[in-house]
């Protein structure tokens, strides 16, 4: 069955994410296509980028890139939950990502943001981001407002127009991970081959 890793961008203090994820992923459990987990960045602190050489050139030589590398590799696809700060997406999020090279390859990614403006430019630079690693992100994609979709700044209120889009979100997101998974085989294989 196709696993799907909900990733919450955030590690603030007094954080709206816990919200938002927790949300993806009860309705995303209502689905019967596939395995769903949250992955939250504060149960994986992650140093500044530290390695010597870029992920994309050879193994890790710190343990808390290998456990991250192990905790992401077995996942088919990802949805993104993430905050924007200052019109782009969390310092911590883009380090997570950057700690890995061939965890992301082939799978399939889609965005769920909040934000004053829904969090979509964010988004954007995710996008180029995850192009970067190869990546397919899908084109759907979940807006939610601090300003009119949590009262009082706070409490997470989802609209019926937020469930619909998660759906067709989770739909692309499972599709493309699907349609994906024979280029996964083949890049495991060739990992095997020249480990």
């Amino acid at each position: 069955m196709i696993r799907i890793g909900i990733i919450l961008g955030s590690t603030r203090p007094n954080r709206n994410g816990p919200q938002v994820a927790q949300w993806v992923l009860d309705t995303a459990s209502r689905r019967d296509d596939a395995e769903f987990e949250l992955i939250d960045l504060r149960d994986h602190p992650l140093p500044h980028l530290d390695e010597p050489v870029a992920p994309m050139f050879g193994p890790s030589v710190h343990e808390h890139t290998r456990a991250w590398a192990e905790r992401i590799a077995p996942f088919d696809g990802f949805v993104i939950v993430t905050p924007e700060y200052n019109h782009s997406a969390p310092g911590v999020l883009k380090n997570a990502i950057d700690h890995l090279f061939a965890q992301w390859a082939d799978k399939a990614v889609g965005f769920v943001s909040y934000g004053a403006s829904g969090g979509v430019r964010a988004v954007e630079h995710l996008r180029l981001v995850c192009s970067a690693l190869g990546m397919a992100d899908v084109s759907q994609q979940v807006t939610i407002s601090v300003l009119t979709d949590f009262e009082n700044y706070t409490a997470f209120t989802p609209g019926d127009r937020h469930t619909t889009a998660l759906n067709a979100l989770l739909d692309q997101v499972l599709a493309w991970s699907a349609a994906l998974a024979p280029l996964r085989q083949t890049g495991a294989e060739t990992t095997l081959v020249n480990s």
